[in-house]
């Protein structure tokens, strides 16, 4: 077996080329994330599910469960999310221990990026094929995610890592933003049948990620790793202990615990208001699914320079301070959606120009933060816990909106619960000893943290 490519040394010029490199991955898989995730795929495989099942009154049968059409797809993400828990803190752990973290991000984007081409291939009544060609591809899309996030911590120092982290964040909504662009001119053209139109965009999403995911693959380098006494293959067998294993050790850093748990919390605020914002907008507000669309391409573009203008306010306030003004923002929106009119079109862009400024900013701030609080030579490892945490947040939150309305029946009161998750998460994170946390996990405490 040939062995990982070793960096000996950190020349400025190659230090910063591998930046770049960096940055297209997450403009190759942001494709993933918008066109296929966020627009096209959900809708498409619930007619697909429906087309086999006779009517929205028939049934499909998946796993052994059988499901209205309609509860197929949000199956589908529950069993992917499921999957990603057992799976990615055994591809953290591997991509630590082998040192050959960029052979498994290839790996992993281009397997997803295959499963997103083979969209193409689902039509009619072929709902069997959507729902396994998701899973491989939800589940492979989060766990280079997990390998694509740890190069971070080595491809920057501490003073850096903001900067780099809200540059990735914010060419990841360019690259999604100008793919779901093109796929919606497309789409809305009517110049091909929808059906067409839909599974091509599918499959321009496959085409996108394993274009660009070529460019990260000929700058990342693999770095040295210590001599284990365990194999790969002794680790990889131990999985359904991993996750186990790699809590227990979390015991060892509380104040990083403290942090992925106010993480966790605010983050699940933010999700849950992005998920919902659409069925906010067309249940509540009575606004048409043109303004819908332009909501979510304005949001995505306007995200671009939102990261990179918290990133700017970080290095001058200190990167916690930034976070946590963030979150008062999220409190003013989602307190402010409260009151939004009906058919009120321009309240809601500009509610929706808000939630675009803070949104990229939060998170790529949230992962530079925790970049400096996890432990040098295990960031895959424990990257998969920030991934899990990001990927199963939504739980928490969906469960609130799903209580509020059952007792409410009101989407004015549920989208104002989620305000809870904001200032939850705004305590927790105030009191977490970030220059502590940091030097206990044996990292530089950078100048503005």
């Amino acid at each position: 077996m040939t062995a990982p490519q070793v960096v000996q040394e950190e020349i400025p010029g190659a230090r910063r080329r591998e930046q770049r490199g960096w940055y297209w991955y997450d403009w190759a898989d942001s494709a993933f994330q918008t066109t296929v995730l966020t627009v096209f795929l959900g809708p498409y495989l619930t007619s697909v599910a429906t087309t086999a099942a006779g009517g929205e009154d028939g049934f499909v049968s998946f796993l052994g469960l059988d499901l209205r059409p309609k509860a197929y797809f949000t199956a589908l993400v529950t069993i992917s999310v499921l999957l990603q828990i057992v799976i990615m803190p055994i591809v953290g752990a591997l991509a630590d221990h082998t040192g050959r973290k960029k052979q498994i991000l290839g790996a992993f984007a281009y397997v997803g990026a295959a499963a997103t081409l083979g969209f193409y291939l689902v039509s009619g009544g072929g709902y069997l094929l959507g729902g396994v060609l998701f899973l491989v591809a939800n589940v492979t899309f989060g766990s280079a995610r997990v390998v694509y996030d740890s190069f971070l911590p080595q491809i920057s120092g501490a003073e850096e890592r903001d900067a780099i982290s809200s540059r990735g964040w914010g060419f990841g909504y360019l690259g999604g933003g100008l793919l779901l662009a093109l796929n919606l001119v497309l789409y809305l053209s009517g110049a091909v049948e929808e059906g067409l139109a839909v599974r091509v965009s599918l499959a321009s999403a496959g085409l996108w990620w394993g274009a660009f995911t070529l460019i990260p693959m000929l700058r990342l380098r693999n770095r040295r790793v210590p001599v284990h006494e365990a194999t790969a293959a002794r680790v990889a067998a131990g999985s359904i202990r991993q996750l186990g294993r790699t809590l227990m050790d979390l015991r060892r850093y509380p104040r990083t615990l403290l942090f992925l748990a106010a993480y966790l919390i605010y983050n699940d605020g933010v999700q849950t208001v992005i998920g919902f914002s659409a069925t906010y907008a067309d249940q509540e507000l009575e606004l048409s699914q043109t303004h819908q669309i332009g909501a979510i391409l304005m949001v995505q573009f306007i995200a671009v320079g939102g990261a990179l203008g918290l990133a700017w306010i970080a290095a001058r306030i200190g990167t916690k301070r930034t976070v946590l003004a963030s979150l008062v923002v999220w409190t003013v929106v989602v307190a402010v959606a409260y009151f939004l009119q009906k058919g009120a079109a321009v309240q809601f862009y500009a509610i929706a120009f808000a939630i675009a400024i803070v949104m990229g900013g939060t998170q790529a701030l949230s992962r530079s933060l925790y970049s400096l609080v996890i432990p040098p030579g295990r960031e895959a490892e424990y990257f998969s816990l920030y991934q899990i945490s990001d990927k199963g947040s939504a739980f928490l939150g969906s469960l609130v909106l799903t209580l509020a309305l059952q007792l409410t029946d009101s989407y004015r009161t549920a989208i104002v619960s989620l305000i809870v998750f904001f200032v939850i998460g705004f305590v927790l994170l105030t009191v977490v000893n970030l220059p502590q946390a940091i030097r206990e996990a044996g990292n530089e405490v950078p100048d503005h943290i």
